[in-house]
Protein backbone atom coordinates (compact mmCIF):
# COMPACT_ATOMS: atom_id res chain seq x y z
CA UNK A 1 0.00 0.00 0.00
CA UNK A 2 1.26 3.37 -0.80
CA UNK A 3 1.19 5.61 2.02
CA UNK A 4 -1.10 8.22 2.76
CA UNK A 5 -0.25 11.80 2.28
CA UNK A 6 -0.71 13.35 5.69
CA UNK A 7 -1.00 10.34 7.87
CA UNK A 8 1.97 10.08 9.97
CA UNK A 9 3.32 6.83 9.02
CA UNK A 10 6.43 4.68 9.32
CA UNK A 11 7.77 1.62 7.32
CA UNK A 12 8.13 -1.87 9.22
CA UNK A 13 11.68 -1.53 9.65
CA UNK A 14 11.43 1.68 11.50
CA UNK A 15 8.55 0.24 13.45
CA UNK A 16 10.80 -2.23 14.09
CA UNK A 17 13.93 0.36 15.69
CA UNK A 18 11.63 2.35 17.38
CA UNK A 19 10.27 -1.18 19.33
CA UNK A 20 13.22 -2.49 20.13
CA UNK A 21 15.34 0.49 20.81
CA UNK A 22 13.24 1.29 24.01
CA UNK A 23 14.25 -2.52 25.20
CA UNK A 24 17.79 -1.72 25.45
CA UNK A 25 17.54 2.23 26.96
CA UNK A 26 17.25 3.17 30.09
CA UNK A 27 13.87 2.79 32.70
CA UNK A 28 13.23 6.37 31.62
CA UNK A 29 12.63 5.17 27.78
CA UNK A 30 9.97 2.66 28.54
CA UNK A 31 7.04 5.28 28.82
CA UNK A 32 8.10 6.19 25.14
CA UNK A 33 8.28 2.60 23.99
CA UNK A 34 5.74 2.08 21.58
CA UNK A 35 2.68 0.21 21.84
CA UNK A 36 2.50 -1.99 18.48
CA UNK A 37 -1.80 -2.18 18.21
CA UNK A 38 -2.88 -4.96 15.32
CA UNK A 39 -6.28 -4.37 13.94
CA UNK A 40 -6.79 -7.31 11.98
CA UNK A 41 -9.08 -9.93 13.31
CA UNK A 42 -8.34 -13.11 15.44
CA UNK A 43 -7.93 -15.93 12.88
CA UNK A 44 -5.88 -13.39 10.84
CA UNK A 45 -3.80 -12.69 14.00
CA UNK A 46 -3.74 -16.94 15.15
CA UNK A 47 -1.88 -17.17 11.69
CA UNK A 48 1.11 -14.69 12.39
CA UNK A 49 1.57 -12.16 14.69
CA UNK A 50 4.19 -10.52 16.84
CA UNK A 51 5.19 -10.60 20.20
CA UNK A 52 4.24 -8.06 22.48
CA UNK A 53 1.21 -6.86 20.45
CA UNK A 54 -2.35 -5.44 21.49
CA UNK A 55 -4.91 -7.24 19.68
CA UNK A 56 -7.93 -4.94 19.19
CA UNK A 57 -9.59 -6.32 15.92
CA UNK A 58 -11.11 -3.72 13.61
CA UNK A 59 -14.71 -5.04 13.90
CA UNK A 60 -14.69 -4.13 18.08
CA UNK A 61 -12.28 -1.11 17.11
CA UNK A 62 -14.87 1.39 18.43
CA UNK A 63 -15.88 0.04 21.26
CA UNK A 64 -12.22 -0.77 22.28
CA UNK A 65 -10.32 2.50 21.35
CA UNK A 66 -10.71 3.98 24.78
CA UNK A 67 -8.76 1.31 26.64
CA UNK A 68 -5.47 2.49 24.42
CA UNK A 69 -3.04 4.36 26.17
CA UNK A 70 -3.14 7.98 25.24
CA UNK A 71 0.53 8.48 27.29
CA UNK A 72 2.92 6.45 24.56
CA UNK A 73 3.23 5.96 21.14
CA UNK A 74 0.98 3.71 19.27
CA UNK A 75 2.33 1.94 15.66
CA UNK A 76 -1.19 0.66 14.10
CA UNK A 77 -0.75 -2.46 12.20
CA UNK A 78 -3.10 -4.58 10.06
CA UNK A 79 -2.29 -7.07 6.87
CA UNK A 80 -1.07 -4.46 4.20
CA UNK A 81 -1.82 -0.76 5.61
CA UNK A 82 -5.18 -0.05 4.89
CA UNK A 83 -7.14 -1.30 7.86
CA UNK A 84 -4.63 0.42 9.98
CA UNK A 85 -4.13 3.71 7.92
CA UNK A 86 -8.00 4.21 8.56
CA UNK A 87 -7.55 3.43 12.52
CA UNK A 88 -4.47 5.82 12.65
CA UNK A 89 -7.09 8.33 10.86
CA UNK A 90 -9.70 7.41 13.06
CA UNK A 91 -7.51 8.12 16.43
CA UNK A 92 -5.97 10.82 15.51
CA UNK A 93 -9.56 12.78 14.81
CA UNK A 94 -10.47 11.47 18.15
CA UNK A 95 -7.56 13.16 20.70
CA UNK A 96 -5.10 10.76 19.64
CA UNK A 97 -1.71 12.51 19.25
CA UNK A 98 1.21 10.26 18.97
CA UNK A 99 0.11 7.59 16.80
CA UNK A 100 1.36 5.94 13.04
CA UNK A 101 0.52 3.84 10.62
CA UNK A 102 2.57 0.83 9.72
CA UNK A 103 2.84 0.75 6.16
CA UNK A 104 2.94 -2.49 4.65
CA UNK A 105 1.66 -4.44 7.79
CA UNK A 106 2.47 -7.93 8.92
CA UNK A 107 2.98 -8.69 4.87
CA UNK A 108 6.12 -6.69 4.60
CA UNK A 109 7.09 -6.75 8.10
CA UNK A 110 7.41 -10.94 7.41
CA UNK A 111 8.87 -10.20 3.77
CA UNK A 112 11.33 -7.82 5.75
CA UNK A 113 12.56 -10.82 7.67
CA UNK A 114 11.41 -9.31 10.78
CA UNK A 115 10.67 -11.71 14.02
CA UNK A 116 7.36 -13.14 13.63
CA UNK A 117 5.22 -15.84 15.69
CA UNK A 118 2.78 -18.63 14.62
CA UNK A 119 1.16 -21.27 16.37
CA UNK A 120 -1.55 -21.71 19.25
CA UNK A 121 -1.94 -18.28 20.72
CA UNK A 122 -1.38 -18.34 24.05
CA UNK A 123 -3.60 -17.34 26.70
CA UNK A 124 -2.69 -13.31 27.22
CA UNK A 125 -1.24 -13.39 23.67
CA UNK A 126 -2.61 -9.73 22.72
CA UNK A 127 -4.28 -8.52 25.66
CA UNK A 128 -3.55 -4.43 26.53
Amino acid sequence: MQPNPGLPSVDVHEANRRRTAADVGTAADVGTKPLIVDVREPNEFAAVRLDDVVLVPMSSFAERMDTLPRDRPLLIMCAAGSRSAAVTAHLLRNGFTDVANVTGGITEWERAGLPVRRGPVAAGEGDL
